[in-house]
């Protein structure tokens, strides 16, 4: 069922479309035009048809708001009511179309359509409920809060202007409230509860809001000692904590800043014995001792101890804030300090001596001296209470310090050449007490000490492929200037033929250049140094060098393993050790067996020459050697042998002269003994020997293992043990059997012939008696 046109939208018609308003309570299916009339250039009779489009029609924020009736009358209908604070406007578009081919005949008509405000709401405060403080001291007539409303109504109009007023107070008092402004909304300090906000519509509306007001205590209550004067009595030389607490009474609120104090000694302390706090719990004042007190200085204290709030004191007087001009108490505190025994007292207590370094035992560096504080001073005694090195001593009654070793700047317990050393002053009070002094010494520095490799260029390695690539050798001075850099360095001609395969590059004055004179075969090698201080004082130093061979042409194929343990030097005299006790039992089993030899007289069979050689320098090989005996049987009688008569032999037996081998080996001729006392005339010489040959392609020299023996008796002791190294054992228990006998020139890089080593062999005894 349609409704009655509303007189506006009639209007609307009138003026053509112009702008309209319309309430927004208006109801739906309100119709808002009237029929028209076109004046244009189309026929007066088409038919035609009225359309409506846009927002409130087809589009957002509210489609289906409006509708048109087609026929000839071409009213519209508003269809809901309308919310002004929703959409407060609209644009509508107006069309007339031939009702036939539904072609627009005309241009659209805009119709603005604005909506008109009603006072519909009322003023919202953002929450019902609202919680304050307020300082029970804060200034009357200033605002502390603002409360602030919100109508959602059209702004400046009537219906969203608001006005705040007070609703009601709980509790009522006379002299104390809140009040707020009417216009502003701002409180003032009187109290009140609950607030009101209305506005000037029509009819107006109005809301409320509770506001909880906690007034805050202030500090309006002067504090107070419980006492006004204090007697205490404290032990002199000892700090300690809460010697006396003094007692505060205070009207405010506890644990507020009313409430707590803070303490100030104004008068008494000016040397800082003394300190004042608050406990947090009681509000007491805590006094502490923090400097020891001495009775013989001063045997009596007056402390004058003032305390205020950590807040300003305040009084209201007819409804106005003062600041009184006394805020503080105060309180005497009497200390009376007790005699106690003091430790002695160094002066001073730390000082410095001066000496040179690697001075001797017996020099005075200085002394402690220290006296008794006490007013019936005791006899002290002195002790060492720190001295890492053990270098002094010190006399118990003076306190005179004594060297009793050499001092050197250059030890660990020494820091920028200071060496501390720490005395202990003892009295004889009950109980003892103890005092404490330090010498700083000073060790000026002498030239004692030689410049030496570092750790890093003690070993290095370069490769054989980089000979002209210089290796950098550092040195270091553990003196000071001017005992240290610029260092010289030269090698050390006296070690063979150093100066053929190395050569020393730049010399930086730390450090210098090690290169390679010509291309060097793999291994180790020792380069000796001579290393130099700028005043001249050297030493010899060693570089150990491995020159090995690089695959990528930078790195040693087999990395360079670090020296740890036993170095070859150190090995020396472990060596020395060993072979001196080999030699010993050696010769004790020789003596035995010779003696042995000796009670039962009998001879030597031919067949028991036979010995076993044993390589004595060589730790290990891959491919075991073969071992070869090769025995040779020499009779002589007679000072010497020629050539006319001798005769080789394979068999087992010889007449005078003759030598008779087992096995075919080269001899030299001639052979001959120049010493008659060891041709031995009176009986057959006898002498074997065993080689031990190695492997084809090894041409490591042969070693060979020889015996003697005259008339069945070991002949000429002193003989192959002059000439033979103790190292090597043949066959266990045979008297007849000494050492390997090494060929002349024997090298591990030696390329003689193996079997000439027989040879030589044979060359060193007739040789022997030039040793």
């Amino acid at each position: 069922m349609r409704c009655r046109v509303h007189p506006a939208l009639l209007l609307l018609l009138a003026f053509l479309m112009l702008v309209s308003t319309v309430n927004s309570t208006r109801q739906e299916n309100d119709d808002l035009t009237n029929q028209t009339k076109l004046f244009n250039n189309m026929s007066a009779n088409m038919e035609i048809i009225y359309l409506i489009r846009g927002p409130g029609v087809d589009e957002y924020p509210e489609i289906g708001l409006f509708s048109i009736e087609d026929n000839v009358n071409g009213k519209i209908y508003v269809h809901r009511p309308v919310d002004r604070e929703k959409t407060p406007f609209f644009k509508v578009y107006f069309d007339v179309a031939n009702r036939l081919t539904g072609h627009i005949v005309d241009k659209s008509l805009i119709i603005n359509i604005r909506i008109n405000d009603v006072n519909d709401h009322a003023p919202e405060f953002p929450e019902k409920e609202f919680n304050i403080s307020v300082k029970e001291d804060h200034a009357a007539g200033q605002p502390v809060f603002q409360m602030l409303a919100v109508d959602l109504d059209q702004e400046n109009t009537p219906n969203s202007q608001v006005l705040y007023f007070l609703v009601s107070q709980t509790p009522v008092l006379r002299e104390s409230g809140f009040r707020i402004d009417r216009v502003s909304g701002e409180m003032a300090p009187r109290f009140t509860l609950l607030i009101g906000a209305r506005d000037y519509g029509h009819p107006p509306l109005s809301s409320t809001a509770t506001v909880h007001v906690h007034v805050q205590d202030s500090n309006n209550h002067m504090p107070r000692f419980t006492q006004d004067h204090y007697n205490i009595q404290i032990s002199e030389g000892w700090a300690s904590q809460g010697v006396l607490r003094l007692g505060v009474q205070d009207g405010d609120s506890p644990s507020t800043a009313a409430w707590r104090v803070k303490f100030n000694i104004t008068n008494g302390n000016e040397e800082g014995h003394f300190d004042i706090s608050t406990d947090p719990e009681t509000n007491e004042g805590i006094l502490n001792v923090i400097k020891p007190l001495d009775h013989e200085t001063q045997p009596a204290w007056s402390l004058v101890v003032v305390m205020e709030n950590e807040e300003p004191l305040f009084s209201c007087e007819g409804g106005q804030l003062r600041r009184p001009q006394q805020a503080s108490a105060s309180a005497t505190v009497s200390v009376r300090v007790t005699n106690a025994n003091d430790p002695p007292t160094f002066h001073p207590g730390t000082f410095i001596v001066s000496e040179v370094d690697g001075a001797g035992p017996g020099t005075q560096l200085g002394m402690f001296n220290a006296t008794d504080p006490d007013r019936t001073a005791g006899q002290i005694r002195y002790k060492l209470a720190y001295d890492p090195a053990n270098w002094v001593s010190i006399d118990e009654r003076s306190g005179v310090v004594i060297t009793v070793k050499p001092v050197d700047r250059e030890s660990p317990h020494v820091n920028d050449s200071i060496y501390v050393i720490i005395a202990h002053a003892v009295d004889d009070g009950v109980p003892p007490q103890t005092g404490t002094g330090t010498m700083l010494l000073f060790l000026s520095d002498v030239n004692d000490n030689a410049p030496m490799l570092r750790p890093s260029s003690q070993h290095l390695e370069v490769c054989q492929s980089a000979g002209d690539k210089p290796l950098l050798i550092e040195a270091e001075d553990s003196d000071l200037e001017p005992y240290s850099n610029p260092f010289t360095f030269k090698l050390d001609s006296t070690w063979g033929d150093t100066e053929d395969m190395w050569r020393l590059g730049e010399n930086r004055g730390y450090s210098v250049e090690l290169l390679m004179q010509r291309t060097l075969p793999l291994g180790d090698y020792s380069v000796p140094l001579l290393i130099g201080d700028k005043q001249g004082l050297s030493q010899k130093q060693t570089v150990h060098v491995r020159v090995c061979s690089c695959p990528n042409g930078f790195t040693c194929a087999e990395p360079l393993v670090a020296r740890a343990g036993v170095l070859p030097g150190a090995l020396v005299p472990l060596c020395v050790a060993f072979l001196a006790l080999a030699a010993a039992l050696l010769l004790l089993l020789r003596c035995h067996l010779v003696s042995e030899a000796k009670g039962q007289g009998r001879s030597v069979p031919q067949d028991e020459g036979i010995q076993t050689l044993i390589a004595w320098n060589e730790e290990s090989r891959a491919d075991p050697p073969q071992v070869v005996e090769l025995d040779c049987l020499a009779r002589y009688r007679g000072a010497q042998r020629t050539p006319g008569n001798e005769s080789r032999s394979d068999g087992g037996g010889a007449e005078s002269g003759s030598l008779m081998p087992l096995h075919t080996v080269p001899l030299p001729e001639p052979f001959s003994f120049p010493d008659p006392q060891l041709s031995h005339p009176q009986g057959p010489y006898l002498a074997f020997c065993s080689f031990l040959v190695p492997p084809p392609g090894d041409d490591t020299p042969a070693w060979g293992l020889c015996g003697e023996e005259v008339d069945g008796e070991t002949a000429q002791d002193h003989f192959l043990e002059q000439l033979c190294p103790p190292a090597v054992l043949g066959r266990p228990g045979d008297p007849r059997v000494r050492p390997a006998l090494q060929a002349p020139g024997f090298s591990r890089d030696s390329r003689s012939p193996p079997i000439g080593s027989f040879r030589n062999v044979l060359q060193i005894l007739s040789q022997f008696n030039s040793l």
